[in-house]
């Protein structure tokens, strides 16, 4: 098992993160069901590979309550935290997905979790054809604002991103592991989420200026933004 691995399985990331970010989880779930709905998918069995604490599959069970839900995680602690969520119709199970399951899925989720794994070309690879539709969530962490201020190191050490991507990058790196790119959006964190202090507050405004006038530049520069992607 690798450095990068252990992080999760060993109990460092739960050390870090109590929550497993479960707090961000029914924003997340919001971004999904709007992509969901505007391509009329209604998958009947769910799948989501790094589901951490569970609490994104447990917002869209409410909006898909006769269909089957399976959450993976190579964490044993983030699958302890998930169980407490598990029902008929909901289960967790710890170990590699890509290794260990046989099942094929309607849809399949991988939310904030490619940029974590150190071959995350082989990963993809490994997911496609998985399921007859995969949807990604993407931190695009690449930003002039990022790397002057050296916050991709601080996001290594913190939250355990290996590796970075603009939208640009992102879609190339589906395209180039098979995928074929139906739809990609944006999608607003840093401005959306519970602002913790004043600062972050200010903050926002210049993102959301941005944005509104150029959605690809604000991303770009100022940063605080991911990328949903709907593939097949």
């Amino acid at each position: 098992m690798s450095s990068a691995e252990s992080r999760y399985t060993q109990g460092q990331y739960l050390n870090a993160h109590p929550t497993w970010h479960a707090e961000d989880s029914p924003w997340k779930a919001a971004q999904i069901l709007k992509m969901l709905q505007k391509h009329h998918l209604h998958p009947a069995s769910l799948c989501e590979v790094g589901c951490g604490a569970g609490e994104v599959l447990a917002q869209l069970q409410g909006a898909f309550p006769e269909s089957q839900l399976k959450g993976w995680d190579i964490s044993p602690q983030a699958i302890e935290l998930a169980q407490s969520r598990a029902n008929a119709q909901l289960s967790f199970t710890c170990g590699d997905f890509l290794k260990h399951s046989e099942a094929r899925y309607e849809l399949l989720l991988a939310l904030d979790v490619f940029e974590h794994v150190e071959d995350y070309f082989a990963f993809l690879r490994g997911l496609r054809g998985k399921a007859d539709y995969t949807l990604f969530h993407i931190p695009l962490d690449l930003s002039a604002q990022a790397v002057l201020r050296d916050l991709l190191t601080r996001w290594r050490d913190e939250v355990g991103h290996l590796h970075y991507f603009t939208r640009e990058l992102a879609l190339r790196a589906l395209q180039e592991t098979g995928y074929e790119v139906l739809d990609a959006a944006y999608t607003t964190y840093a401005i959306d989420r519970p602002a913790p202090s004043l600062k972050a507050r200010l903050g926002r405004w210049p993102r959301r200026l941005a944005f509104a006038l150029n959605p690809d530049w604000a991303a770009k520069t100022l940063g605080g933004f991911c990328l949903l992607v709907l593939a097949r």
